[in-house]
């Protein structure tokens, strides 16, 4: 009998300074998904929206914590009018939004409002973002946690008798969104176009994965996954298989 077609490999090690177990998707991190913005992005809304260049941003960014926005608060504020279509209106409005609890980023035309639009002299896409490679700086420090994280996800638990944690790291797929997620026409990591990259992701997305988890275990995850990725004796990625079966 065949086995579920969603299977993936994971890998668990301890943390060598904490009282923490970890656990990596190996089947996405040795995969070689890239972010296809501007390349083929369809966005996330109900149908396909490339032409108006929003990749994920369609709903703004939700706040991790207080220190989330304190940080994009003070990058907010050093963005230039070149970097940052709606500069004016945030900076008379406020760039953060805070409803019934929820703390986002503000919408502007039901998008973020540090999303720069097609027609802007600097061209589309995120002003944080842009502002961030303009000064050679990693994306982390001046983007929304969610953000810079996509599609990377992190999940901690916590042994309520011993107090131990066990992180899991893997890829944020549309059931992370809840009931919305299924409205997506499109999701990045359900689409074979964005397995095309020239490496796995634990090495393109290593500044972000080391953000996440913290040097000491990425080493140790990297130092797994090396030679795993140089034998080819890997699981691909459901959408690789399924992408593999319909062409045979």
């Amino acid at each position: 009998m065949a086995g579920p077609s969603d299977v993936h490999e994971w890998v668990s090690f301890a943390d060598p300074d904490e009282d923490r177990t970890w656990m990596f998707d190996v089947t996405f991190l040795a995969s070689r998904w890239r972010c296809v913005y501007g390349d083929g992005c369809k966005g996330v809304l109900t149908g396909p929206a490339a032409d108006r260049a929003e990749g994920c941003c369609s709903y703004g960014a939700h706040f991790a914590d207080e220190d989330d926005v304190r940080r994009v608060e003070r990058a907010a504020k050093t963005l230039t009018a070149e970097q940052w279509q709606h500069r004016a209106l945030a900076k008379a409005r406020g760039p953060i939004a805070r409803r019934d609890g929820d703390v986002t980023t503000r919408l502007v035309d039901d998008a973020c409002v540090f999303l720069n639009r097609p027609g802007f002299p600097g061209g589309p896409g995120c002003a944080l973002h842009r502002a961030a490679i303009e000064r050679s700086v990693p994306p982390a420090s001046m983007k929304p946690d969610v953000c810079w994280q996509l599609p990377l996800r992190r999940e901690d638990s916590t042994d309520e008798a011993t107090g131990h944690v066990t992180s899991r790291v893997g890829e944020w797929d549309r059931r992370h969104w809840g009931p919305a997620g299924e409205d997506f026409h499109w999701w990045c990591t359900d689409a074979p176009e964005a397995f095309s990259a020239s490496g796995p992701v634990y090495l393109t997305l290593a500044d972000e994965l080391v953000g996440l988890v913290g040097r000491a275990p990425y080493d140790l995850l990297a130092a797994y996954l090396a030679p795993r990725v140089a034998s080819g004796v890997l699981l691909e990625h459901p959408v690789v298989r399924r992408r593999s079966r319909a062409r045979t």
